[in-house]
């Protein structure tokens, strides 16, 4: 915690912060803007904020985008807020949501935690149906072969289309493969509503990338859910329910356990 709190006594690298706050999702040239930095101290601020984990890249082709990531201030949160009264405690809530938050016209969620565990466990924990039913509730038949078909089984229901398949597959670095289709079996095992499904339906199909870096004892896991539209239902959803989700999947790997399960509501916020 010691590099967050150093991180954020900078007032240059908290602007930096609340511009990602404002946009998630920008490169180099485009946190410059605004800024009366030259592009190389913005570097270094930015540098100090990924270091501390309180910023995320991800590199699309030849360009580097940044994202906030909300993890560090949930563990100040998680460690601190019981020490304090009501008041500030709300205040580090209210804090804690706007971070998680973000604008429905983005196109990309990212989220990155360090977790205490192997990149080849981590790999299993992603793709081994026996891992996936304990924390998601998920299990996967595919073969994890770029191209292959991928069909989701949840709640009873099992999800096939043409365009589910698998991507990227680096094992144990790089998984990627796009998202599922929103049928009606699913809608109605989760408790969406017929607006809202008919919604999901007419969007364009996203995806899902797992970046797994080996990080001293632990393991840095980026997840980057991207390639939605504007005004996005399912973005909406997933930014969400990934949290959850990737704190349940910490949890197993680290204690053997999981979280409470995360309530429907909670992908449908």
């Amino acid at each position: 915690m010691d590099e967050v709190f150093r991180a954020l006594a900078d007032p240059n690298r908290r602007r930096l912060l609340d511009s990602l706050n404002a946009r998630n999702g920008q490169r180099l040239r485009e946190l410059c803007d605004g800024l009366d930095m030259a592009r190389q101290s913005v570097s270094k601020h930015l540098a100090i904020l990924e270091e501390a984990n309180l910023v995320t890249t991800v590199r699309r082709g030849r360009e580097k985008w940044h994202y906030l990531n909300a993890a560090p201030i949930n563990a100040i949160a998680d460690r601190w807020m019981h020490r304090y009264d009501r008041r500030r405690a709300e205040a580090l809530a209210d804090l804690k949501q706007a971070l998680e938050s973000a604008p429905m016209s983005e196109s990309a969620f990212s989220y990155t935690t360090f977790i205490k565990t192997t990149p080849e466990q981590l790999w299993q924990a992603l793709t081994d149906p026996a891992f996936t039913r304990r924390y998601w509730g998920v299990a996967f038949e595919t073969d994890w072969r770029p191209g292959s078909p991928v069909v989701w089984e949840e709640n009873g229901h099992r999800i096939a289309d043409p365009e589910q398949v698998v991507l990227e597959s680096e094992p144990p670095r790089r998984l990627s493969y796009t998202w599922h289709t929103p049928t009606p079996e699913w809608a109605a095992a989760a408790g969406i509503d017929d607006d809202t499904l008919a919604a999901l339906a007419a969007e364009s199909r996203s995806k899902v990338t797992f970046e797994i870096e080996p990080h001293g004892q632990t393991v840095k896991l980026t997840v980057t859910h991207d390639d939605f539209p504007d005004g996005s239902t399912m973005r909406q959803m997933v930014s969400t329910g990934w949290p959850h989700l990737l704190s349940d999947l910490k949890t197993l790997l680290e204690t053997g356990e999981t979280l409470p399960p995360v309530p429907d509501e909670a992908w449908q916020s």
